[in-house]
């Protein structure tokens, strides 16, 4: 049975952006020619790809491995349309990011939109984990990630150094110092990210190599929450040097005693690196990197 390409584009249209009518909408068509279509697909194969509840529209398990095959599938037609196209201006097109911070990646986008204005963008925060999860499952185009890759599906460019840095309350018994040795942490309770974070893994890392035991962690899942919870008085926190925002609330401290140097990356698949609107994101943060 010859399967429905038709049908095929309708369902990555719909798994996508998780609605009919906003799936409709993109192609450009009406939301029951639409339903047809992955009706259609669905019929002709006895199955179901998705729970459809009033207006909710979830992928059954069958539909999620569907969709990733799907993705694969047509991020290799809009690779084969980049090659064809040559090096044409870009003149319109959507690029999905994600990253584990919005710290450089607004300036790099804000650079790509002065020079293509038809140009749309979606950024996704989440952490490092998180971010290279999504490249790799063809859910956004490029990341910025503070994870190193050897996966040689995945195209890594290194864009710059940074290092961790503790933070406290100004009202913690460290608030008078500038710097502290990493030996200081023990007995001390820390604020952390959710695991999957760089910040989170490095930072365990040099502890455990120091022989450092902290007391309590209080695992947060932002890093806003863990300004706050700091703030509050719950602990230390540690963050990048570069995301560290003066705050009165606050004091910044050197970590001595450990290397908690940490790069950053911009990264794609592979085989999407050549699609000019990648390309020319690439050319953007490297050329961002290099100036600043």
């Amino acid at each position: 049975m010859a399967i429905s390409y038709s049908g095929l584009g309708a369902f990555h249209a719909v798994a996508e952006a998780e609605s009919f009518t906003r799936a409709a909408r993109a192609r450009n068509v009406s939301q029951p020619t639409l339903s047809s279509q992955v009706r259609g697909l669905e019929d002709a194969y006895g199955v179901r790809l998705f729970d459809r509840a009033g207006r909710q529209v979830r992928l059954t398990p069958l539909g999620q491995s569907l969709f990733v095959i799907t993705s694969r599938l047509f991020a290799a037609e809009d690779e084969a349309q980049a090659l064809l196209a040559g090096t044409r201006t870009l003149q319109r097109g959507h690029l999905r990011i994600a990253a584990d911070s919005a710290t450089h990646v607004m300036a790099a986008l804000a650079r790509i939109r002065t020079k293509y204005p038809g140009l749309t963008f979606s950024l996704t925060i989440g952490n490092s984990s998180e971010v290279i999860d999504q490249i790799m499952d063809f859910a956004a185009d490029v990341a910025i990630t503070a994870r190193q890759s050897s996966d040689p599906h995945l195209h890594v460019v290194k864009l710059r150094s940074d290092r961790l840095v503790a933070f406290v309350s100004v009202e913690h018994h460290f608030a008078h110092h500038g710097h502290i040795p990493i030996e200081a942490f023990t007995g001390e309770d820390i604020v952390l990210r959710e695991r999957g974070s760089i910040t989170r893994e490095v930072f365990e890392s040099r502890l455990s190599e120091a022989g450092v035991k902290p007391a309590n962690l209080l695992e947060v899942q932002t890093r806003e929450a863990v300004r706050e919870a700091v703030a509050a008085g719950f602990g230390i926190g540690v963050t990048f040097d570069a995301e560290f925002r003066e705050d009165p609330q606050l004091k910044r401290l050197e970590i001595t005693g450990a290397d908690l140097s940490v790069g950053e990356y911009a990264a794609c698949r592979a085989e999407r690196r050549r699609i000019p609107l990648v390309r020319s994101f690439f050319e953007t943060v490297q050329d961002l990197a290099r100036s600043g």
